[in-house]
């Protein structure tokens, strides 16, 4: 069961840089393997092992790791029968060396290291192997002393050698005036002179080579072929002789094979917990304790790839509250609270130090799992609004008390008021599973929600209302808002959105502050175009209710008459209207026909819809100066500029092509 998003979270890319102090292939493999642990006692052993790495590491000592260089090649092969080179006899010797020196070093260290300095009880040096080794095979070369048979071979070699050198020289002392050099070479193993090519036929012997340009002849005198022969005798009863002793050197290694296994993963843990510690000094990562009673609090944490930028977060959860309900404006950092908690709780459970303060602590999950998206459009919306359900789906089964639900804009892309609904029953399904959640919205019914539910809890993201920047601090018992009209004030939006906007939101909180349940869509009045301002008012058993003062908006206090709400489907062309199936607003590019279906333009998407599904937002006079082109909305600037031709004179083959929702 896949327990852990870490994708998601991005412990992947943690684990890569985690690679990156890495030295040997053992240690690498480590890395490669490394998962979220979920016993108690094996994640706070790795994290005080990692501790007394860094503490070494902190104090400028020079860990003596030993090189694997050759050893997985040797250690591929043993028990093939394959016969081990020189170079990877001198590797083994080499490696166990430096096991040697580890565990000298970790012994010198005592208590400062006793947790990783266990492991280096277990290498084994094996100091007979390394000294038959050496006897054998030194700078690469098997020695003479290897064995008496080699020697003897060898001094064989010597005389022959000699006796040839001697004769050779008479050869070419004798025919020095036909020598293209006087030098000895060698070719196919055996030793010639350089004869000038028109002379050659003037030494007796056999021509070997010759050179590239022709001009000289590769002589074998006849005075030392018999020598030679003898010579190539002896060199293959050299090399045969080398066999048996590179033979018996593997078999010591054989032998050893379990000891030499041990080493290297010994070898290879030691790597591990150091690649650890080099990272932790990288990320300033500090221990940290795990909780007895599965609450999570988090001081002064930044996300490791967040060191430079991110403002310090303090979190804390699983006491009092199990769900955490994060609000706040756009970009104001609550995604980042979210993949901060669980990546630094995936990290914690790997035996890593975090960037926390050292009073942190976290609880120990038996599942981390995320679901964050980013919908930015109306398709993606969709989509990302399947997926969210669907990962939502399988995570409730799986949840239970021992579970880290973080949830980002949970059921957005949908209809507000189901989403509103679904995100509570969402939550108390949780709350029911005993589970920890961190979830982010922008419904401001959640906030009311988690305001009275017990085992619930608010924070807000601040920001600054002055300058509308975001500020990356989360503040626990506080719910925040949006902050989405000055924004779009900051970003440009037009004055009289603007002002509209706010006359509709203080609508909306005086009717929340009476008790009513907040303004419904249908309450929002469209202005006449003599009106001096929008107006806003409430339908008439909401007027009747509140004692009959049906003029409370109207004439009498000066201001332009009310402007009956029109039906339903009595939209025109540039409407702005609430699509509430996805709960965004649009534009009516084409009036509902006679079964009452209307196209609406979304973020520069057309879409065809029943009228049923629309509710009035603004009508086009409120939104477009009188006589203004809407086909500057809605048509393309090609179709523009055909028609403006057409309409001076007619011009063979020109044509224009209507898709769905065009006039």
């Amino acid at each position: 069961m896949n327990t852990f998003s870490c994708s998601t979270l991005e412990y992947e890319s943690i684990k890569q840089d985690l690679l990156g102090y890495a030295v040997s292939y053992a240690g690498r493999h480590r890395i490669e393997e490394l998962t979220p642990m979920v016993g108690k006692r094996a994640i706070e052993r790795a994290i005080a092992e990692t501790a007394e790495a860094l503490a070494l590491y902190g104090k400028g000592a020079s860990v003596p790791l030993p090189s694997l260089e050759g050893i997985e090649l040797v250690v591929s092969l043993l028990g093939t029968g394959y016969l081990f080179t020189e170079q990877d006899l001198m590797a083994v010797q080499t490696f166990l060396h430096s096991c040697g020196q580890l565990k000298k070093y970790m012994a010198s260290k005592g208590e400062l290291a006793w947790r990783i300095g266990i492991y280096a009880t277990d290498l084994q040096d094996l100091p007979s192997l390394q000294q038959e080794i050496l006897r054998c095979i030194r700078f690469g070369v098997i020695t003479d002393e290897a064995s008496r048979e080699l020697e003897k071979t060898r001094k064989k070699i010597a005389v022959v050698k000699e006796r040839i050198q001697k004769r050779i020289q008479s050869v070419m002392a004798r025919h020095a005036s036909i020598l293209q050099e006087n030098i000895v070479s060698v070719r196919g193993g055996r030793y010639v002179i350089p004869v000038k090519k028109d002379y050659y036929k003037q030494v007796n012997g056999r021509m070997l080579d010759q050179s590239t340009s022709g001009q000289t002849v590769f002589i074998e005198p006849q005075e030392v072929a018999a020598l030679q022969g003898e010579l190539e005798l002896l060199q293959g009863e050299e090399a045969r002789e080398e066999a048996k002793i590179l033979g018996y050197l593997a078999g010591l290694v054989e032998r050893e094979a379990t000891d030499l296994v041990r080493n290297i993963e010994i070898t290879g843990t030691y790597d591990f917990i150091f690649a650890k510690a080099k990272y932790a000094a990288a990320i300033e990562g500090a221990p940290v304790q795990l909780s007895e009673t599965g609450e999570t609090v988090i001081r002064g944490a930044k996300h490791p790839k967040l060191l430079q930028t991110m403002v310090p977060l303090d979190v804390a959860i699983g006491t009092d509250y199990r769900t955490l309900i994060i609000t706040g404006p756009n970009t104001g950092g609550k995604t980042v609270v979210l993949k901060t908690v669980g990546l630094l709780s995936l990290m914690v459970q790997s035996g890593l130090l975090v960037p926390v303060s050292p009073n942190s602590r976290f609880a120990v999950y038996q599942g981390i799992r995320a679901v964050i998206g980013d919908g930015q459009n109306l398709e993606q919306s969709l989509s990302t609004f399947s997926a969210q359900i669907g990962a939502l789906v399988q995570i409730l089964q799986e949840a239970g008390p021992s579970t880290l639900v973080l949830i980002d804009e949970l059921a957005a892309g949908t209809d507000p008021g189901e989403g509103i609904a679904l995100s509570i029953a969402v939550l108390e399904e949780f709350a029911r599973k005993g589970s920890t959640v961190m979830v982010t919205t922008h419904f401001n019914e959640l906030k009311t929600f988690a305001s009275r539910a017990e085992g619930f809890e608010n924070a807000r993201m601040e920001f600054d209302a002055e300058t509308l920047r975001p500020l990356y601090r989360l503040t626990i018992g506080q719910s925040g808002r949006s902050y989405a009209i000055e924004i779009a004030r900051k970003l440009g939006m037009s004055g009289g959105i603007i002002e509209r906007s706010q006359h509709i939101v203080g609508r909306q909180q005086s009717a929340e502050g009476s008790g009513s349940g907040g303004i419904r869509w249908d309450d929002i009045i469209v202005p006449s175009k003599q009106a001096a301002a929008p107006q806003v008012s409430m339908p008439r058993n909401r007027r009747e209710a509140d004692g009959g003062q049906k003029e409370a908006d109207g004439a009498s206090s000066g201001e332009a008459a009310e402007v009956a709400i029109q039906p339903p489907h009595k939209f025109e062309v540039g409407d702005a209207v609430l699509v509430t199936s996805i709960g965004k607003i649009g534009i009516v590019v084409v009036p509902p026909d006679f079964r009452g279906m209307a196209w609406v333009q979304v973020q520069k998407q057309k879409i065809k819809i029943n009228h049923k599904r629309l509710k009035p937002y603004l009508k086009s006079e409120s939104l477009y100066p009188e006589d203004y082109d809407l086909d500057i909305v809605f048509d393309s600037k090609e179709n523009r500029k055909k028609r403006k031709l057409m309409s001076k004179r007619h011009v063979e083959g020109l044509e224009i092509i209507k898709r769905p929702g065009e006039d």
